[in-house]
């Protein structure tokens, strides 16, 4: 006679099974210590936080339950979906703060920007397992072709930070594939040039009465405020100069948890979200900064574990990706917030506040989780 009693063992071991133990203590460690933080930055969004990490984790585990095979299979409707989304969102999408970036579906408004992080790595390498062995010279020109429609829509929304985000999905693809150094050194080098360019010119080039074919007006600013916030400081210099007072106040140590001025004297703008990190350097100093450094780059090193374990090209190719998406979000959000990189809205993974970009980042730690477990089975 079979019991029907409840066992909460056979229910705990039914959960976790799809999870990746190492992975999921990373993240819960990150998740732990950007609660910590955003108790003193946003104690009021401490309940919204909560409902956004289950809605998170409810999603990771989801996608830790589905097969890489299935991923497969739902890349090319998925990319189709989100580029027809985004073409939607350029013809008839909502203006919000000078910018077109949600489409209002009746029900609810969504973002479909957010759906091609995921959606841009699983189609490239969905089509470069489709090419495995036949893979030439030309099909990085038709990958990258594939990865500039739906970059040059969300640049177009305007949604630089998203833009940046996505064309780096795609590129980790293209360079795990076995890109060619001389296909991408001409690009890196003219790139180098015009980082030059600007910083040699930016007295010229940031006049008033210059214009910079292809850039907005406020993209314009935030190149030229990042050359010299002081030229604007209480304007568009402002974030900039508040957060690196925040980060350089902090020392060593920090001055204490709940204690940072800048946060609660309320001189530091967006501090549960974009410019948390000046929150917490400000309050745990370098070594909090450390600490959170050294749990990102156990997070990188995790994922590019499972991706060199991968069975398939594609496993080896969406992980590879997912991995260095994550590094992309904290080199980015970091090197903004420190005044390195222009303002560009990416946030900090794991520790920002926002449910959307938290539900993203899962989605890829859930991949990640759902290729190590692949290959767990496929080695017994």
């Amino acid at each position: 006679m079979i019991s029907s009693r409840f066992d909460p063992r056979r229910w705990l071991a039914y959960l976790l099974a799809p999870l990746d133990g190492p992975l999921a203590m990373i993240v819960l460690a990150i998740l732990g210590f950007a609660t910590v933080v955003m108790v003193s930055a946003s104690p009021e969004r401490l309940g919204t936080l909560g409902l956004n990490i289950v809605v998170a984790f409810t999603a990771m585990w989801i996608a830790a339950r589905i097969p890489p095979q299935r991923m497969m299979s739902i890349a090319l409707p998925l990319y189709i979906v989100g580029v027809l989304l985004l073409v939607g969102v350029a013809l008839f999408g909502d203006v919000s703060k000078g910018a077109r970036r949600w489409l209002n579906i009746g029900v609810a408004r969504i973002q479909p920007s957010e759906l091609m992080k995921i959606a841009m790595p699983l189609m490239l390498a969905w089509y470069f397992q489709c090419r495995e062995g036949m893979v030439r010279v030309r099909d990085f020109f038709i990958a990258g072709g594939l990865l500039l429609v739906p970059v040059a829509l969300i640049a177009k929304q305007p949604d630089l930070g998203t833009a940046v985000l996505v064309a780096a999905a795609g590129f980790y693809v293209l360079f795990f594939a076995g890109l060619a150094w001389r296909l991408i050194l001409p690009f890196a080098v003219v790139g180098i040039v015009g980082i030059a360019a600007i910083v040699a010119m930016g007295d010229t080039i940031c006049q008033p009465d210059v214009e910079w074919p292809g850039m907005r007006e406020y993209q314009k600013h935030r190149v030229c405020t990042l050359l010299d916030p002081t030229s604007d400081p209480l304007g568009k210099g402002f974030h900039i100069i508040q957060s690196t007072i925040a980060i350089g106040s902090g020392g060593i140590l920090g001055k204490g948890w709940g204690n940072g001025t800048q946060t609660h004297l309320d001189f530091l703008p967006e501090r549960h979200t974009d410019f948390i990190f000046a929150v917490l350097t400000e309050e745990f100093g370098l070594a909090g900064a450390l600490f959170l450094a050294v749990l990102y780059i156990l997070l990188i090193f995790r994922g590019l574990f499972i991706a060199a374990g991968a069975p398939t090209l594609f496993s080896r190719l969406l992980a590879g990706a997912i991995t260095l998406i994550f590094f992309t979000y904290a080199f980015v959000n970091m090197g903004m917030v420190s005044g390195i990189l222009p303002v560009v809205g990416v946030p900090l993974p794991f520790v920002s506040y926002g449910g959307t970009a938290l539900v993203t980042l899962c989605l890829g730690v859930g991949m990640l989780m759902s290729i190590q477990r692949h290959r767990r089975r496929v080695g017994t």
